[in-house]
């Protein structure tokens, strides 16, 4: 076994104490002979930590094909002194890949007690609104324009490695490490690209609100353009369109500010009551009275209310909602799904409601 250990300097890129204590850190990356851990083995081991006011990285090499339990031994006797794992994709390959060549070593270690950090979890479900032409580290680096000297895949490297084996060539060796070392040294830079979950998932602040009836995404529909304020700075500028409540919205967030134009319904909705068996209908005026005042309603003009027919028209300005956040709820028919509320200023100024809103659009 090859240990390789030397300081390196990584720039500031991300608040580390949102992931946890920085001196409990520990990055880690793992090169393989396959993508099975009951079929191939292990042969690098790479780690980053921050120890005595630096950026510290670790490698373990095998450079023989009966090395990997010394690896492994090795790898865990370090993470013995952390707390906190980060990774990318390490909880769908790494770690399960780790569990089992340990079982095939027979070897007692696991991750118990450990807290697993797994970058590529928490960006998966922002990839469209990214525009990511894929879910691979490189891919992120590129969206963050990080430049990498490697050109090879993990996989691509399986046969320099078995390559290497075989002759002792420095230049395989060094084409192994480097590989290695750059996702080690990436995953670092890459972590602005967790500034967006925190952004998304985190509460904003309502700076303005404007109704426009200009040329807007929602066709000739009125719009409701917000701008509201974010708990921190995104690294790259984003735009997306979105369905929402049958329409599109569109969307751009840059620095700490988010904008949303929403689609209004300018027109006649119907507010329905519940219990219709209270109340009668009175076509000619289209509309639903209670009994107690239905009843000096001539007969002919009035018939009993259905739930159908249970409601009372009104013309306004409204703004979809997908769930009743707000009461009245109107809709266009009894069956439709989308319900709205009378759209004023002061709607998404009540406590709550701009913050269970934005959950429902952005979710």
């Amino acid at each position: 076994m090859i240990t390789v250990e030397k300081i390196i300097t990584l720039p500031d890129t991300y608040p580390l104490e949102r992931l946890g204590r920085l001196d409990q850190l520990l990055f880690f990356d793992i090169e393989t002979t396959g993508f099975s851990g009951d079929y191939s083995r292990l042969y690098l081991i790479g780690c980053t930590c921050f120890q005595g006011g630096g950026w510290r990285l670790v490698q373990w090499f095998a450079d023989r094909p009966d090395a990997e339990p010394e690896l492994l031994t090795a790898f865990f006797h370090f993470l013995s002194s952390f707390t906190t794992l980060v990774h990318f994709n390490g909880d769908g390959f790494d770690i399960p890949y780790l569990l089992k060549r340990c079982r095939a070593c027979g070897l007692p270690y696991d991750f118990s007690g450990m807290t697993s950090i797994d970058i590529y979890k928490k960006i998966r479900p922002y990839r469209a609104r990214l525009s990511l032409d894929s879910m691979k580290q490189k891919s992120i680096e590129r969206f963050l324009g990080i430049h990498r000297e490697d050109r090879f895949s993990g996989g691509e490297l399986i046969e320099v490695y078995h390559a290497y084996l075989e002759n002792r060539e420095d230049r395989l060796y060094d084409l192994l490490m480097l590989h290695n070392r750059e996702d080690l040294e990436g995953m670092p830079l890459i972590l602005p690209i967790l500034c967006y979950p925190d952004f998304f998932e985190g509460s904003f602040a309502l700076s303005g609100q404007t109704v426009r009836r200009d040329a807007a995404p929602s066709g000739d529909r009125p719009c409701l353009d917000l701008t509201l304020a974010g708990g921190c700075a995104l690294p790259v500028p984003i735009a997306w369109d979105g369905p929402f409540c049958g329409q599109t919205y569109h969307a751009h967030a840059s620095g700490n500010e988010l904008t949303l134009s929403l689609p209004l319904y300018e027109g006649t909705l119907k507010y329905f009551y519940d219990d219709y068996q209270n109340y009668y209908y009175l076509p000619c005026e289209d509309r639903a009275v209670h009994k107690s005042v239905g009843a000096f309603v001539e007969k002919s003009a009035r018939k009993k209310a259905t739930p159908q027919t249970c409601y009372v028209p009104r013309a306004s300005l409204y703004l979809p909602q997908p769930f009743p956040l707000w009461e009245p709820a109107f809709r266009e028919t009894y069956k439709s799904k989308i319900t709205y509320a009378e759209y004023a200023p002061g709607l998404l100024e009540a406590p709550g409601a701009l913050d269970a809103y934005l959950r429902s659009i952005l979710e």
